[in-house]
């Protein structure tokens, strides 16, 4: 039974339709009767309806008539348009159809039917088209009337309101005809060309549909509100401007007239029920747009009905002598009047609701499902009163679940304004109650912006409701503080705001152990730390910083972050243990390397290549530069002093200086703390041993010795000083290690590691700083033998690791040196000597290291010495040709078999992830130091063909490195290219082929290459005339490698390659019809013209030669909006369906 009224009513399921949404024009039953979405014709009419008006006949016509259907027992026809009666029948109730639409979700839909009554085909069938990448601005075309409504709004070219202005004039002279023309506007916004005339306007409403939908002929598809460009997006506007501003102007008189809005409503209502998706679309956002407009009415209308009410009260309280009783009168019929003008109002916009909204808010176009959930929440902000209901709320709900993002945005949109006003919040609870959870869940949403928009929703709802949500709840949207995506991690880190850091009620200030102060933001700097702490990302911490960064001032709070850190804990204080003291040193270095730089996290930047920081964003950089700047490089050194024995605080705090603004030490006459900074340096690089300390001094040196920078002078001499400390100590270690070795004695393990130790920090100063004025070349190439096994010695090998790195960076500067200040020719000629010395050391370590290490050092610094030696070195200073290093065929063999056993030979890591990564690391950058020899032209494009035969087999690990090498050799030189791909999959089947003897052709390694080829043949893309030397170079080489004879074959049998067709055949697609037919001569002059069952890839791939390309086929015919014939009709239902569910998805 049907409950009438009330408001507990069921919202907690989507409606099922978002699987398959409800076709247009197609009713939706209760499985057999009055459809719960339809208003009941007999008993809901609003209020006015005129049964007399000869343009407004109450004859309610069938708008899909066909033959007699045993499915019409069980089909409620489309609402009607229909006519207003009296405004004292439209009072009378609703006929039940309230409470019916409270009880449940609306049922699924009934299996589209096909279209009736001359419905055209086209736009009507499913979704839209994808918008068109250009659309023809609008022009006059023979027999358009340019002082149409149409055409004004659609050229600009008179001003909305004089528009309006216009028409108000005319239909205050003829009403019939104003009436028309308001017609054959809404018929031309939807892009028929058909006219309406007077005597068509006499014609029930759903005949002129009829006849506008047998005159839409166009062909293309498009209409004005799907088109491009600005001119059709500013007649969009235009058109919705129109409708408000018509209404606007008409409030006090005309659309109460009984006829306008009558007629009006009529006619839009019919076409939003259309399947014609043109008219459909463009009427139901006029519908939309009308309801808004109305709404806007009735807030005026309400307000003046209120003023009224209380000047009749003022004006009766007053005494009888003052009271004058015809104002009184006056009072009582005007507010009388704006009664009914309001009700009259309401029971429009109920009407409408009824007739439109509830059969198009599941539209199958998104486009209008996201008109009119943008309309609802509009309706629901402006006129709580009437709309801010549950009955009304629901569809928004419902709509949450929508299969597209637009529209699942619009419904959060409409939501938002509505939690954010605290008056509203008793209206909202039980909607909260049910879709809170769906709610949460779209903060996980594919669709980036839908995600955001959820995430600031969720943040109303713990404003309005804060118990609302629970724990679980906010731990979802506490862990998108770290999502890839900025903008979704910015909402969360503005919830966490909201939820965790905010300091409304501060506690009573403590204070540290010396009677310092603590600062405001101490207890939630604490909670911050702890928050990372618990979230278990620790290498993470610079994606929260940014997620936080922007919303909350205490990422920015220097002071009271260094007072966490150098103040010990007052009475009654917790003391922060190492855990806390280590992450919030690593918040605090990723805030200010934030806010120093401006730039986002890796990962987090924005797309565009070129991302310039705008004036006023690098304004407010420098400014938040300058205050870090002239806070830590007071407090820097004091941080160094307290955690210098903690390898890892170090490492973070030594990088802050990085960041600093260095001419802020001589304008605020902090030479004394620059000194000390440098001091602190020192003894920790004479102090420590561990690389990533020693690596991170050698950077902050480096950005100190900035040569433009005021402090250059004093940095650059304690840079010496240090790199001096370090060569010296290497020297003595090495010394005494030599002189042990060369007495027959062994070193013991304190020697060992003052060699380990010193070349550590030999190559790691090297990476940063020029060391060839020290002289250590000799010394460091001296060992360079010992590499090899059959030069073994009692050398540690990580030293000797050292001593190879140390060696690349020596020649690295000496090439700096020679471009930036020029070097005479003995310069160049000893240069040239020691990087030919070094490469032929590489090379034997490459091939007969001593361990794995060593030789995988040796490739790398081959690889990169080869790229900075290219040839492009010496094209603009000729008298560096001489250091031009090529990459010869044995150099190319060499680390060609290198890159195959370093990277393509699987280990076995299993349980150790974090090992199985660390090891993948190193190897993407084994194989992309050899891309990149490709990539660059060094080695010609042949040489990659053993990495693009394992594409396929390693595409999860490598696949990017390799479709880039891939895409670059094509630009480089596209024939070379397609033969190198060929090479590649013969390399493949050779490897098959000496695997197994007699391969069948399901064998999974031959299907491994057909996908490989089938990879290939995409990289070449959609112009076939540019790839035409290559493709066919491509097969003639296939063909001539399968045609192949053995050794031992057999006469009339096939050739032992022959399955390599079958791979090859991918390609065929790519060819042109006239090189087609040059590979199928070529084919038939290496192969017989008599088979056997044996020769069945030879017949497969001859028919893929023998098929047409499919550009050379004839495009498919366009569909038109065109009647059919009802015997067609009932043939082609089943192919409209199918067409219709297709195109709906």
């Amino acid at each position: 039974m049907h409950r009438r009224g009330g408001k507990r009513i069921r919202m907690d399921d989507p409606p099922p339709e978002y699987v398959n949404p409800m076709t247009p024009a197609t009713p939706m039953t209760d499985y057999g009767g009055q459809s719960v979405h339809e208003p009941d014709v007999s008993n809901m009419n609003y209020s006015g309806f005129h049964a007399g008006a000869p343009v407004n006949s109450t004859t309610v016509d069938r708008m899909r008539e066909e033959p007699d259907d045993p499915e019409d027992d069980t089909r409620s026809p489309s609402p009607a348009p229909t006519k207003r009666v009296t405004r004292s029948r439209g009072r009378g109730g609703d006929g039940g159809y309230v409470g019916r639409l409270a009880e449940s979700p609306p049922p699924p839909p009934l299996r589209p039917r096909r279209g009736r009554g001359g419905r055209g085909r086209g736009r009507g069938r499913g979704g839209a088209p994808p918008p068109p990448a250009y659309s023809p601005p609008p022009v006059l075309l023979p027999g358009d009337d340019e002082n149409s409504l149409y055409n004004l709004l659609r050229f600009n070219k008179t001003a909305i309101n004089q528009v309006v202005d216009m028409w108000i004039e005319e239909y205050k002279s003829i009403k019939e005809s104003a009436l028309v023309q308001l017609m054959q506007f809404f018929i031309n916004s939807s892009g028929c060309r058909g006219k309406v005339t007077l005597d068509m306007a006499q014609m029930d409403h759903t005949l002129i549909i009829k006849k506008m939908t047998q005159e839409f002929d166009e062909e293309s598809g498009e209409y004005p509100l799907i088109m491009s460009g600005q001119t059709w997006k500013k007649f969009r506007a235009n058109f919705c401007e129109f409708i408000q501003t018509l209404v606007k102007m008409c409030q006090y008189s005309i659309i109460y007239d009984q006829y306008l809005m009558d007629n009006i409503i009529s006619l839009l209502t019919g076409l939003s029920d259309s399947q014609v998706r043109a008219f459909r679309h463009t009427a139901t956002l006029a519908v939309m747009k009308l309801m808004t407009a109305l709404v806007d009415v009735a807030l005026l209308t309400s307000v003046n009905c209120d003023n009224c009410l209380r000047q009749y009260e003022a004006e009766r309280l007053k005494a009888r002598d003052k009271r004058a009783s015809d104002r009184l009168e006056v009072l009582v019929a005007k507010r009388q009047e704006l009664e009914e003008n309001m009700e009259e109002i309401k029971n429009m916009l109920s009407y409408m609701f009824k007739s439109v909204f509830v059969h198009r808010y599941r539209d199958t176009l998104p486009d209008i499902r996201a008109i009119t959930m943008s309309e609802i929440g509009i309706w629901m902000e402006k006129f709580p009163a009437q709309f801010l209901d549950d009955l009304y709320l629901k569809y928004i709900g419902w709509t949450l679940h929508d299969k597209v993002g637009e529209v699942r945005l619009r419904c959060l949109q409409a939501l938002h304004p509505l939690y954010e006003c605290e008056e509203l919040k008793s209206k909202l609870e039980l909607f909260t109650s049910k879709f809170k959870d769906r709610i949460v869940s779209m903060t996980l949403d594919k669709e980036t912006e839908v995600a955001v928009h959820a995430v600031k929703l969720v943040i109303a709802i713990l404003k309005m409701h804060p118990d609302v949500l629970t724990d679980k709840d906010c731990e979802n949207v506490y862990e998108l503080v770290y999502s890839s995506w900025r903008s979704v991690a910015a909402a969360a880190g503005e919830f966490l705001r909201w939820r965790l850091f905010r300091n409304d009620s501060p506690p009573p200030p403590s204070r540290s152990r010396r009677g310092k102060t603590r600062l405001p933001n101490t207890n939630l700097l604490r909670d911050l730390v702890q928050f990372f702490i618990e979230s278990e990302l620790h290498e993470h911490g610079a994606y929260l910083v940014d997620s936080l960064i922007e919303s909350n001032p205490m990422m920015k709070d220097w002071e009271c972050m260094t007072d966490l850190l150098l103040e010990e804990a007052g009475p009654g204080e917790e003391a922060l243990d190492n855990r806390q003291e280590s992450s919030l040193i690593e918040l605090m270095v990723c805030c200010v390397r934030q806010a120093s730089t401006g730039e986002p996290p890796v990962g987090r930047a924005p797309a565009r290549k070129h991302h310039h920081t705008p004036p006023k964003d690098a304004k407010l950089v420098a400014e938040d530069r300058g205050k870090m700047t002239a806070h830590f490089m007071v407090t820097i050194p004091a941080l160094l002093e307290k955690f210098s024995a903690d390898p890892e605080k170090l490492t973070n705090l030594l990088s802050i200086p990085q960041y600093f603004d260095l001419e802020l030490y001589t304008t605020q006459r902090q030479e004394g703390n620059l000194l000390l900074l440098l001091n602190k340096i020192r003894d920790i690089v004479s102090m420590h041993t561990e690389a990533e300390v020693i690596d991170t001094c050698g950077k902050t040196l480096e950005v100190l010795c900035s040569e433009q920078c005021a402090v250059y002078s004093r940095c650059n001499v304690s840079r010496a000083t240090v790199t001096d400390m370090c060569v010296n100590r290497y020297k003595e270690a090495i010394d005494d290690y030599r002189s042990l070795i060369e007495g027959g004695e062994t070193p013991d393990a304190d020697e060992i590691f003052n060699v380990i130790n010193s070349l550590r920090k030999v190559s790691i100063m090297y990476m940063c700083h020029n060391l060839n004025d020290t002289n250590i070349w000799d010394s460091l190439f001296e060992d360079l033998p010992k590499c090899l096994k059959s030069n073994e010695t009692q050398m540690p090998t990580q030293a000797l690791v050292f001593v190879v790195r140390s060696c690349f960076y020596s020649l690295l500067w000496s090439l700096h040196e020679a471009e930036e200040r020029g070097v005479t020719g003995d310069g160049i000629a000893a240069l040239r000597e020691r990087l030919l010395a070094y490469v032929a050391h590489c090379k034997m370590i490459v091939a007969d290291g001593v361990t794995l290490e060593l030789r995988e050092e040796a490739y790398v610094s081959l690889c990169d010495l080869l790229i900075f030696f290219a040839e492009h070195m010496a094209s603009g200073e000729p008298t560096l040709r001489p250091l031009v290093l090529k990459a010869d065929p044995e150099l190319c063999d060499l680390l060609n078999a290198a890159v195959q056993e370093f990277v393509f030979s699987h280990q076995n890591y299993d349980g150790q992830d974090e090992r199985r990564i660390e090891e993948l690391h190193k190897r993407r950058n084994f194989l992309a130091g050899y891309c990149k020899l490709i990539i660059y032209n060094v080695a010609p494009i042949r040489r990659a063909v053993d990495v693009f035969k394992h594409y396929i087999k390693c595409y999860n690990d490598y696949g990017d490195i390799i479709k880039a090498t891939l895409s670059k050799a094509r630009e480089i030189n596209k024939l070379n290219c397609a033969l190198s791909m060929e090479l590649a999959m013969q390399a493949l089947f050779t490897e098959v082929r000496n695997k197994h003897a007699d391969p069948a052709r399901n064998l999974p390694e031959l299907l491994e290459l057909r996908e490989l080829a089938k990879r290939f043949a995409m990289m070449f893309g959609l112009d076939a005339l540019k790839n035409r030397e290559a493709l066919v170079a491509l097969h003639r080489a296939g063909i001539a490698f399968a045609a192949l004879e053995g050794p031992a074959t057999v006469p009339a049998h096939p050739p032992p390659n022959i399955l390599f067709l079958d791979a090859l055949a991918e390609f065929c697609g790519k060819l042109l019809r006239l090189d087609k037919r040059q590979v199928l001569k070529f084919l038939d002059s290496r192969f017989p013209t008599q088979w056997v069952e044996e020769w069945a890839p030879l017949l497969s791939y001859r028919t893929m030669l023998l098929t047409d390309t499919p550009d050379e086929r004839p495009p498919p015919a366009r569909r038109h909006y065109a009647r059919k014939n009802k015997v067609h009709a009932e043939e082609d239902d089943g192919e409209e369906n199918a067409d219709s569910d297709a195109e709906g998805g």
